[in-house]
């Protein structure tokens, strides 16, 4: 993989890891489709890193009350004495579920589910039940009133995210879209609860990386393509979040959706055709 196809894979990545249509597909299709050779699952977690950077960034504010309101909660022996501090520690537990799944099965995932042809299912069920929360939600609750089941709920769907062309954001938001959530404040939680898991697997990543860099055997791995990913990632990843959250405001997800099935039925007429 060369400079040029880093930066588009890292500007793949910033857009999809945020938008209702699976990075993880993506970053299977696009090397695929044009018959570039991957990085691998380094790159992968390079650029997911410029994601994670991406929305801690745009959720700074957020983050810093998030973690004051967290230790004045315990020093108060009051942790979910406000809005803030639920909020806070809803995050954590939503994040062990994932974090849990991805413990246990990311080599069975990495090894099983990296064909092209896995997306054509879960882009089109999961795309299908995305519209279909969106159609139920009576769309009447706002962030502030989520409670512990809407966590526990949501963060067990992110854990299914695991598999390509799911959608870690688009579970994530047609979870809290079934327990009526309006789509602005499904999103934000999404972001927020992606965070840890999205900056853990890099680090987890990162620490594999340093362990075997003095073997000969090891993966040879261009600083430079990860940095050029990375750093796309992280800017495109920024603004996709700043323009991703205006327009749910006002629209749905039915364009994501269309784009599912589309992306679905090229990846079938591309395996088996061989156009």
């Amino acid at each position: 993989m060369d400079i040029v196809a880093a930066v588009v894979m890292g500007i793949i990545q910033g857009l999809t890891e945020f938008l209702p249509v699976s990075s993880s597909a993506h970053l299977i299709l696009v090397p695929w489709f044009f018959g570039w050779d991957p990085e691998g699952l380094i790159f992968d977690v390079a650029v997911h890193v410029g994601t994670a950077l991406a929305v801690i960034a745009f959720f700074w504010k957020d983050w810093v009350l998030l973690a004051r309101e967290v230790l004045k909660g315990l020093a108060e022996r009051n942790p979910f004495g406000n809005a803030r501090r639920k909020l806070a520690w809803f995050i954590v537990i939503g994040t062990i579920p994932a974090g849990i799944i991805g413990l246990m099965f990311e080599e069975t995932v990495e090894d099983k589910f990296r064909s092209p042809l896995v997306p054509i299912f879960t882009l089109v069920v999961f795309g299908l039940l995305l519209l279909y929360a969106e159609k139920k939600s009576r769309q009447n609750r706002e962030l502030k009133s989520y409670a512990l089941a809407d966590a526990i709920w949501i963060g067990c769907a992110q854990a299914i995210a695991l598999i390509p062309g799911v959608s870690r954001s688009g579970i994530t938001i047609t979870t809290a879209m079934l327990r009526n959530s309006d789509r602005t404040s499904a999103a934000r939680f999404s972001f927020l609860l992606s965070t840890p898991i999205i900056a853990g697997a890099g680090l987890l990543k990162a620490f594999s990386l340093f362990k075997t860099m003095n073997d000969p055997a090891a993966e040879v791995i261009s600083f430079t393509v990860l940095g050029a990913g990375f750093v796309a990632a992280a800017v495109t990843g920024f603004f996709c979040i700043k323009y991703f959250l205006r327009y749910l405001s006002r629209g749905s997800f039915l364009p994501f959706v269309i784009y599912r099935l589309l992306l679905a039925a090229v990846i079938l007429i591309f395996y088996f055709v061989g156009l």
